[in-house]
C-alpha cells in the first residue's frame, strides 16, 4: 500500500524515483487537489543529454501522464556559469553561441517524452536566459543576494566537498546556486510553478530556492529528488566502454542505444524496467520473476521499450531484429552501424589498428593493440592476432563491405566509397 494518495507521487514511489521530498504530506495534498506545475533544469554542456539524464525526463513524463504540467527548463543563463555541484574542477566556459547551439540540439529529444501541444496542461520548454541575461548586477545583489547566508552556502555538501579537498571554487561558480534558486522564484511567479525536481546532488540547490521563495513572497514551494543511479557493478549510468550513451540519434544510433540496454546487468533489469519504461507494474512484476536464460529475453524487451520511447517503435524493432540476425543467425545485417572509407585508402591498405580507431571501437592505437592482443578483434568474423595486419580491398565480402568486430557484441561495417 503506497503512502501517497496522489497518482503522481504514488507512481514515482512504486517505480523507485523518489529519494527525498521536502514536505511529503504537503506535496501529496497539493497533487491530489489541483493541477501542479513543476520543473527540472537541464544545463546545455553538450549537444545532447546522455542516458544518465533519462531518469529526470521520465519524471517529467509521468508528471504529465498523471494530469500535471511539466516544465523542461533550458539553462541558457546558468549554462554561462556551470554547475559546480560535486565537480572536482570548474567547467570550461562556453560562449553564448555554443550554448544556444547545444540547446537547439538538446531540445529535439524532449518531444518524444512530453506533449507540448496538448490542450490541457501542455508541457512547457523555457530558457532561463529570458530573465538571467538581462539582470542588473547591483539590483540583483540588493534584491536577491541579501537573502543568502555565505555561512549556510559553505555548509552544503556540494560546496563543502570541493573545499575539503582544497580544490578551487571560483566566485563565478559560487553564484550558481543563487541563480538556480532565483530560477525557482521566477518560475513560481510567472507560471505558478510549485515544485523543482532533480537528482539527489541537487538537494541543497533546490532547498535554497524554496527558502528564497519564502523570503520573496511566493506560495509554498517544494523539492523532490531522485536517487543518483549507478549500475549494480558501480558503473555510472549513461556511460559505456566507448563513452557517453547519447540520446540524440546523430550522436548515437538507435542500434547502439538498444545494445547499451540489452547489455544491462541481470541485477538491474527489474529496476530499469520500472524507471525507464512505461510498462504496467504487473507486467514488470511478471518479467522480473523470470530467471535463467529467460532473463535475456527480458533484457531484449527492456532495450526495445526504452529505445521505442526515444527513437520510435519502428527503429527499436529494427534494432532488435538487426541484433537477432547478427547474434542468433550469424547473418550480416544491413542495419549494423557502418563507417565509410575511401576506395583509394582501401586499395593502398589501411592498418588494422588505425581502422579499429576509425570505426570507434577504440580511442587510440594503444587501446586497439590491447584489444588485438586480447583476441577481441575480428575481420569478417575471423580472429586477428597480428596487430600489424593490413586491411584492404581483398577483405571486401560478396556483400560489398568489411565486417569489423570487437568481442561478441560490437560490429561495424566498413563501406568503400
Amino acid at each position: 500500500m503506497s503512502r501517497f494518495k496522489s497518482d503522481f507521487l504514488r507512481t514515482l514511489d512504486e517505480r523507485g524515483f523518489i529519494h527525498q521530498i521536502s514536505d511529503e504530506a504537503g506535496l501529496d495534498e497539493l497533487f491530489a487537489k489541483e493541477t501542479v506545475t513543476a520543473y527540472i533544469g537541464f544545463d546545455p554542456t553538450a549537444p545532447s543529454l546522455h542516458a544518465g539524464g533519462l531518469i529526470q525526463i521520465m519524471m517529467l513524463h509521468w508528471m504529465q501522464k498523471t494530469g500535471h504540467q511539466p516544465i523542461s527548463l533550458m539553462g541558457g543563463g546558468t549554462g554561462m556559469v556551470g554547475d559546480p555541484s560535486f565537480k572536482e574542477e570548474a567547467r570550461k566556459l562556453m560562449t553564448v553561441d555554443m550554448i544556444e547551439d547545444n540547446i537547439a540540439s538538446i531540445k529535439r529529444v524532449f518531444s518524444n517524452y512530453l506533449d507540448y501541444d496538448q490542450a490541457t496542461a501542455p508541457a512547457l520548454m523555457i530558457n532561463n536566459a529570458e530573465w538571467l541575461r538581462p539582470l542588473n548586477y547591483l539590483e540583483f545583489l540588493r534584491d536577491v543576494g541579501r537573502h543568502f547566508s555565505v555561512n549556510r552556502m559553505l555548509s552544503f555538501d556540494s560546496v563543502k566537498t570541493r573545499l575539503d579537498r582544497e580544490q578551487s571554487l571560483s566566485f563565478l561558480e559560487f553564484n550558481y546556486m543563487i541563480l538556480q534558486a532565483y530560477d525557482f522564484v521566477e518560475l513560481a511567479k510567472r507560471y505558478n510553478c510549485r515544485l523543482q525536481m532533480g537528482g539527489s546532488d541537487q538537494w541543497g540547490n533546490i532547498v535554497n530556492g524554496i527558502d528564497l521563495g519564502h523570503r520573496m513572497g511566493t506560495k509554498q514551494l517544494y523539492a523532490l529528488t531522485s536517487p543518483l543511479l549507478t549500475t549494480s557493478s558501480g558503473a555510472k549510468m549513461g556511460k559505456s566502454v566507448n563513452g557517453a550513451v547519447w540520446l540524440n540519434p546523430d550522436m548515437l544510433s538507435a542500434y547502439d542505444f538498444w545494445q547499451y540496454w540489452r547489455n544491462t546487468e541481470d541485477a538491474d533489469v527489474s529496476r530499469f524496467l520500472k524507471l525507464y519504461t512505461t510498462l504496467p507494474m504487473d507486467e514488470i512484476a511478471r518479467l522480473s520473476a523470470l530467471a535463467g536464460s529467460e532473463i535475456n529475453e527480458v533484457k531484449k524487451i527492456l532495450a526495445t521499450e526504452i529505445t521505442a520511447m526515444l527513437h520510435g517503435r519502428a527503429a527499436a524493432e529494427e534494432a532488435a531484429e538487426t541484433a537477432r540476425k547478427t547474434f542468433e543467425e550469424g547473418a550480416l545485417a544491413d542495419n549494423l552501424p557502418s563507417i565509410e572509407v575511401s576506395a583509394a585508402e582501401l586499395e593502398a591498405g589501411i592498418g588494422l589498428l588505425a581502422l579499429v580507431v576509425k570505426a570507434g571501437l577504440a580511442g587510440s592505437n594503444g587501446e586497439a593493440r590491447r584489444h588485438v592482443q586480447g583476441g577481441a578483434v575480428k575481420v569478417n568474423d575471423k580472429g586477428v592476432s597480428d596487430e600489424r595486419q593490413i586491411v584492404g580491398t581483398g577483405d571486401i565480402t560478396a556483400d560489398g563491405v568489411i565486417k569489423l568486430s570487437l568481442g561478441k557484441k560490437k560490429h561495424i561495417l566498413v563501406r568503400p566509397v
